[in-house]
């Protein structure tokens, strides 16, 4: 059951949240100033979850959908506001804290300010980071092609620490334990149907939940790459069906173990979903007879899914289609 005591009312804006202007994993989309997020956060077994409701629930029927975001976490309205549009289309959703460890083990207490930005990713959200507006020299110096350099460095290296620490083995026990709790919760809905949704970082994780898992790597006791032990049980998919958009750090095998329907939207040219991983796991989802469809985005940045404050046009048009077809794999299984 969920902690009642602990219910907070979403956040009505980012604006006062610095780190989610831009993060620094690909994805993470500008905010959407002066939107109101519908649902509100909870826990269950000490992870916060977002949880939205169709407006006319209980008094009619919904369907359970998990939905898993990208490096910025629950609390960015942009991903509540996405969480939101599910729910307006029918659906219970939970979107969990991917990553939550106790906060002063990552929040020195001496620097320790209670807002949101603190709490995304268990107060680990993922690097934020300093695009520059002004425009780029045509002849950048020696000097200002080594600051370049050193800059690009350090932000990789950043961005590949925080991947580091938010890795299977730590993100998919958490998962589970809410996936227990909102299961005896909502029983009515999960009746109903359970699907899942990913972006960016959490696309990797609708994989592993759509797959036969063995139980030592659904625990969290074993990476998914390593090699199992003779005789390991294995556990089944957790959900229906599942989309998914422009996932981060998906592997062939990640895309080859789904056995459960699945809709990939990716980008055209994606360095975070390569084209040659996303073609080399539609060719073992064939074979192995799984239903599924990948659609390419050009034209488009990763992240272009999320909801955001887009100008370009473009965008926000691509960004309507992307939703409109996850949207209606789900309604369709």
């Amino acid at each position: 059951m969920a902690d009642e005591d602990l219910a907070t009312r979403a956040p009505e804006s980012d604006a006062q949240e610095d780190a989610q202007a831009k993060s620094g994993i690909p994805g993470d989309t500008k905010p959407d100033q002066g939107a109101a997020s519908m649902g509100e956060i909870t826990k269950y077994n000490d992870t916060e979850v977002y949880i939205t409701k169709p407006a006319d629930y209980p008094h009619t029927s919904a369907k359970l959908l998990l939905l898993l975001t990208g490096g910025t976490g629950i609390h960015s309205t942009n991903n509540q506001l996405q969480a939101d549009r599910y729910a307006a289309e029918g659906y219970l959703v939970v979107m969990p804290d991917q990553y939550a460890p106790p906060y002063h083990q990552i929040i020195p207490p001496t620097s320790f300010t209670n807002t949101a930005s603190s709490f995304r990713f268990g107060g680990d959200p993922a690097p934020a980071t300093t695009t520059s507006t002004a425009p780029a020299s045509e002849n950048p110096s020696v000097i200002e092609q080594v600051k370049l350099a050193v800059a690009t460095t350090a932000k990789s290296f950043t961005i590949d620490m925080w991947l580091a620490r938010h890795t299977p083995e730590k993100v998919l026990p958490i998962l589970h334990r809410v996936l227990t709790s909102v299961k005896e919760e909502f029983a009515d809905a999960a009746g109903n149907g359970f699907y899942a949704v990913g972006y960016c970082f959490g696309a990797k994780y609708v994989l592993l939940l759509g797959s036969e898992l063995h139980k030592d790597v659904a625990q969290g006791q074993r990476a998914p790459e390593s090699t199992a032990e003779e005789g390991m049980m294995k556990q089944g998919p957790q959900f229906k069906a599942g989309a998914i958009a422009h996932g981060t750090l998906i592997t062939k095998e990640d895309l080859a173990g789904v056995s459960v329907p699945l809709c990939v939207v990716a980008v055209e040219d994606d360095a975070m979903f390569p084209d040659h991983v996303r073609k080399e796991g539609a060719m073992a989802l064939r074979e192995k007879g799984v239903e599924h469809e990948v659609s390419v985005y050009a034209g488009v940045p990763h992240g272009f899914a999320v909801l955001g404050d887009y100008e370009d046009g473009k965008i926000v048009a691509e960004q309507e289609k992307a939703f409109g077809q996850m949207l209606g794999w789900l309604k369709a299984h």
